[in-house]
């Protein structure tokens, strides 16, 4: 068994039975195609490197050998690599990516000019309508370049599909390999999100006792960016409020920051264009009446008073009254009576009971209640529970 196959689905199966093929150019990001290759087959993909001559310049066929399993193609041969994989066939690839694409490559594929393995098969590829997601990266002044930006406009128009490159110290790079691979499920994932308008709610809310110190609830904010990824990988237009957490959001996905509950209050009214909203925020219960200044440190003790805070679900029900909605609800005990009561109370869609263990955890079990009282469960790491939850909500997982 080769090595490559230890990776093989170790972070999940959404990729599991699709064979992408590679394609790699001439730019010195030519290097970071091996860490790229490599996530992609810890979500289950075959990955089949393509390379042109110059990309064997900066990088040998060996290092993507040993990265994907499978021999780097480096030149066409009498067994006519480019039909079998993206031309008419059984047996043909899902995806064309082609990560880094160079300035000279995306400019032959949007004249048709196939001098290289990675152009013909670009080609080839357009012509069998198989996806093309083409990663550019370059130095800046070449990405500005007037004739080039004309270029993408003619690829665009063909079909192919761009993942916007990170620009940074003048010069053109490629994004995080987990952005790439956000957008290649985006292309050949499940896609049962397409166009809908889906909100993730995360992290916790902190509320000032004085001007230096706060209160809040523990929360990772782990779940919270699971899901929103998960979202935007099945197709959905993607927003996350996010509140003070540990987990940094994904830089790729729009994201509003909130700190109290106030804050949250206040973007409340924007609830109701959403077509989907997953509320998973550790939002506090009570806030303390703020003490100016500073309460002296050397106090033996000190009392403080709390006043109730609205129950942020509670609004979003009623300014989005057409939306399916998802909580959550954490109990030491009686774990599913109590969220059935909740769900009941709000008017939720579905509600998820998670035990107290579950903050801060990277792995924990979870019930699923829907209004007519059916319960889904499942335990795993919180990356593949966000996948069950949209399969839920979706209707893909049906009630055993």
């Amino acid at each position: 068994m080769h090595p490559s196959q230890d990776l093989y689905c170790v972070k999940s199966e959404k990729l599991k039975g699709k064979r992408i093929v590679l394609g790699v150019t001439g730019s010195i990001a030519a290097c970071e195609t091996i860490k790229l290759a490599r996530e992609l087959i810890r979500q289950g993909a075959d990955v089949i490197p393509v390379m042109s001559e110059k990309a064997q310049k900066i990088l040998h066929p060996n290092a993507l050998e040993f990265a994907t399993g499978n021999k780097p193609i480096t030149e066409l041969t009498g067994r006519a690599e480019h039909v079998s994989l993206c031309g008419e066939k059984k047996e043909k690839a899902d995806l064309l990516l082609i990560a880094p694409a160079t300035a000279n490559t995306i400019s032959k594929i949007a004249l048709g000019i196939d001098d290289t393995p990675v152009t013909t098969f670009a080609t080839t590829a357009i012509g069998s309508r198989i996806p093309v997601l083409i990663v550019p990266a370059m130095h800046r002044s070449m990405y500005k370049h007037p004739q080039l930006i004309e270029n993408i406009k003619r690829c665009k128009k063909m079909g192919v599909k761009f993942i916007d490159p990170v620009i940074k110290e003048r010069t053109a790079k490629l994004p995080e390999k987990e952005e790439i691979v956000a957008e290649v499920l985006r292309e050949i994932g499940k896609k049962d999100l397409i166009d809908k308008k889906v909100l993730v709610i995360g992290g916790n809310t902190q509320e000032a006792i004085d001007d230096i110190r706060f209160v809040t609830n523990r929360s990772s904010g782990k779940l919270a960016v699971e899901l929103a990824k998960s979202a935007y990988e099945r197709g959905a237009i993607t927003e996350l409020w996010y509140g003070k957490s540990i987990v940094e959001p994904p830089s790729w996905i729009p994201t509003v920051g909130f700190e109290t509950s106030a804050d949250l209050i206040g973007l409340v009214k924007q609830s109701s264009k959403f077509d989907f909203i997953v509320d998973c925020a550790a939002v506090i219960d009570y806030k303390p009446q703020r003490m100016k200044g500073k309460i002296p440190s050397d106090k033996e003790a000190i009392t403080l008073r709390f006043e109730r805070i609205p129950k942020i679900i509670d609004l979003i029900r009623e300014e989005a009254k057409d939306a399916i909605l998802v909580g959550f609800k954490a109990e030491p005990k009686d774990m599913v009576r109590r969220a059935k009561e909740k769900l009941r109370e709000v008017g939720m869609d579905f509600i998820v009971a998670n035990p107290l263990s579950a903050f801060g955890s990277d792995e924990t079990e979870i019930k699923i209640i829907d209004r007519e009282g059916n319960i889904r469960k499942a335990k795993a790491k919180k990356s593949v529970l966000a996948g069950f939850i949209f399969d839920v909500i979706t209707r893909r997982e049906k009630v055993q």
